[in-house]
C-alpha cells in the first residue's frame, strides 16, 4: 500500500503518518475535526486538561480552541491518524439542506472522546481509497463524504447538533483570566484577540489598560516567570520548558532568560 500523506486535493480529509519517536507541537483549531486514531498515541492539552487517545479511539475537536499535542508512535511502528475537517461553509449548507439548528451557545470541553461505533469505523475505512487514488476526486463526491461524516456523527450523538450548527463567534471574554490561562500558547496576537471577542486594536487597548504593558512584552515576561519557577522549583530542564511555554527555540529562550535574570537557564 502506498504511503499516505496530506493530499491537497482533499484538504478537508487529512491522513497523518509519522515515523519519528515523538512529535510535539501546538495549534489553533479553526474548524471542528472528527478524528480516528489508527496507531500510536496522541496526547492533547487545552491549557487545563489532558486528553489521551490510543489505537481505535475516535475524537471530536471543537473549533476555536488552542491545543498542545504530543504524537507518540507505537514501538517499532508509525503514528497514524485520519481526520475530517468540518468547515463552517459545509455545515451551514448542511443545516439549510437538512433543517438542523442549534440551541443557544454553551461552553463545554474542547475535546470530546467518542464512544467507538461500527459506523465510525466503516466510514473511516471508506476514505482510504480516495486518499490512494491517482486521479483528483470529484468535488461533489468529496462533498458527499463530508455530509456522510456529519450524518454519522448526528446518528450516534444527536446532541452534537448544538455544537456543529452553532455558528456564533467568540464572545467578549475576561481578558485577564484568558491570558493568564493561555499565555503559553505560541500563536499570533490576532488569534488571542479573536478568541477573546475583540478586534486586534481593541485587544491591544484593553490589554494595556489591564496589564499596563504591551501584549508582546507581557507575554514574554509571563513565560519567563513561569520558566524560572519550573526550572528552580520543579527541577525541569530548560530543553523541556521552552516548548511548553511557547518559545520558538532554545537559543531564543536562553537569550531572553539570561537578559532578564542575569543567568542562563542551566545555571539556575
Amino acid at each position: 500500500m502506498p504511503e499516505l500523506k496530506k493530499i491537497d486535493r482533499l484538504p478537508q480529509i487529512v491522513y497523518s503518518c509519522y515515523f519519528t519517536r515523538s512529535r510535539e507541537g501546538e495549534q489553533f483549531v479553526p474548524e471542528h475535526i472528527f478524528s480516528y486514531q489508527i496507531a500510536g498515541t496522541l496526547t492533547m492539552n487545552d491549557g487545563h486538561n489532558d486528553y489521551t487517545f490510543r489505537e481505535g479511539d475516535f475524537r471530536f475537536s471543537r473549533r476555536n480552541q488552542l491545543i498542545k499535542f504530543v504524537k507518540q508512535p507505537p514501538a517499532d511502528g508509525e503514528f497514524k491518524a485520519l481526520s475530517i475537517y468540518l468547515d463552517q461553509e459545509t455545515l451551514r449548507k448542511f443545516s439549510l439542506d437538512y433543517g438542523y439548528t442549534a440551541e443557544p451557545h454553551q461552553e463545554g470541553n474542547p475535546i470530546l472522546e467518542l464512544t467507538p461505533n461500527a459506523l465510525y469505523k466503516s466510514y473511516m475505512d471508506s476514505l482510504l481509497p480516495y486518499l490512494q487514488a491517482e486521479q483528483p476526486i470529484n468535488e461533489n463526491l468529496q462533498a458527499l463524504k463530508l455530509n456522510e461524516a456529519i450524518l454519522i456523527l448526528l446518528q450516534a450523538n444527536p446532541g452534537l447538533k448544538d455544537i456543529l450548527f452553532d455558528f456564533s463567534e467568540p464572545g467578549k471574554l475576561d481578558l485577564e483570566g484568558f491570558m493568564n490561562k493561555n499565555f503559553h500558547f505560541n500563536v499570533e496576537l490576532k488569534r488571542f484577540a479573536y478568541l477573546t471577542g475583540r478586534s486586534l486594536a481593541t485587544f491591544k487597548r484593553d490589554f494595556e489598560k489591564i496589564f499596563h504593558s504591551t501584549p508582546s512584552r507581557w507575554i514574554q515576561q509571563r513565560r519567563l516567570q513561569e520558566a524560572y519557577y519550573l526550572i528552580k522549583e520543579k527541577g525541569k530542564a530548560p530543553s523541556d520548558v521552552y516548548l511548553e511555554l511557547g518559545f520558538e527555540d532554545l537559543s531564543h529562550f536562553s537569550f531572553a532568560f539570561k537578559k532578564t535574570y542575569g543567568l542562563s537557564p542551566s545555571k539556575i
